[in-house]
């Protein structure tokens, strides 16, 4: 026999109500039914749960385990539930690092101001595709390429790259870099979702490459000036840190902003979602 989540709200039901009768009045069954599931329980779990006497009610010591567990299961499902029915009515956009960079605050703003029936959540998550392949985004703002057949993308900007070094590196005094110059250093790279690789050299003049996968490790250890790093001016404007200065590639290619989305299941605000980040990125 499964375990069913009316079960477990007849337990958290008789223990708040202290009573079956009352259990069932707060649930709007018959007090047979109360009774029948928590038999039903017990049977599942194999274990009596309930102390019961003519005046009172009292969890036993598994019976206080299970119910703990059974609030949180309960209300796993209503969250769930609310989820799936007022869906269309938040729109959650993932990103791996840095969002629409000095756009993401305004495109909040006023995305509360033209679409206030629908809530805006941003994601950060480090995956390729900012969470939409895990489920946990309906739109995502990726800089890397895209497969295609799961998901359907458009291209709404492009931004500069930038080298990222150490406030006291030599080369901080300057005012950009070339890709040339950055080969020369030990280059500290995100595999997963960065957006730099070997193939902007030529192979046989690559830079010393290494690897790692979150941004704040990113930042501290080309704090430490062992590595420099290379990023859209995203990160230049969302992750300013002591210790860390961006300068400009002055010959290094753009680096592509795509909103991408689940090809078959497009979320409702998708397309204005796209207007608006369109719209501001093309703003001087």
């Amino acid at each position: 026999m499964d375990l069913e989540l009316r079960q477990l709200r007849c337990l958290v039901a008789i223990v708040d109500a202290g009573t079956f009768t009352d259990a069932a009045i707060e649930l709007g069954v018959s007090q047979a039914a109360v009774s029948r599931n928590l038999l039903g329980l017990e049977r599942v779990l194999g274990v009596r749960l309930l102390h019961r006497t003519s005046r009172t009610i009292t969890p036993t010591t598994a019976g206080v385990q299970v119910l703990h567990r059974a609030r949180h299961l309960l209300a796993e499902a209503e969250d769930l539930v609310r989820e799936a029915t007022t869906g269309h009515a938040r729109l959650r956009i993932g990103h791996a690092w840095s969002a629409l960079g000095s756009h993401t605050a305004e495109f909040q703003r006023i995305w509360a101001t033209r679409y206030p029936d629908v809530e805006l959540l941003l994601v950060r998550t480090n995956t390729a595709t900012g969470g939409l392949a895990e489920g946990l985004c309906d739109l995502a703002v990726v800089r890397v390429p895209i497969d295609s057949h799961r998901f359907a993308h458009v291209t709404v900007a492009h931004e500069r790259r930038y080298c990222v070094l150490a406030a006291d590196d030599p080369w901080a005094r300057r005012r950009s870099i070339t890709l040339d110059e950055v080969r020369e250093r030990t280059l500290l790279l995100d595999r997963r979702t960065g957006t730099t690789s070997a193939d902007l050299w030529p192979e046989g003049l690559r830079p010393r490459l290494e690897y790692i996968q979150d941004i704040d490790d990113w930042l501290a250890a080309i704090a430490t000036g062992r590595y420099v790093g290379m990023t859209p001016e995203s990160t230049a404007t969302q992750y300013r840190r002591d210790g860390i200065v961006y300068r400009p590639l002055r010959d290094a290619p753009p680096v592509p902003v795509h909103l991408a989305w689940r090809r078959h299941d497009p979320h409702p605000a998708t397309h204005a979602a796209i207007a608006l980040a369109t719209e501001l990125y093309a703003k001087p």
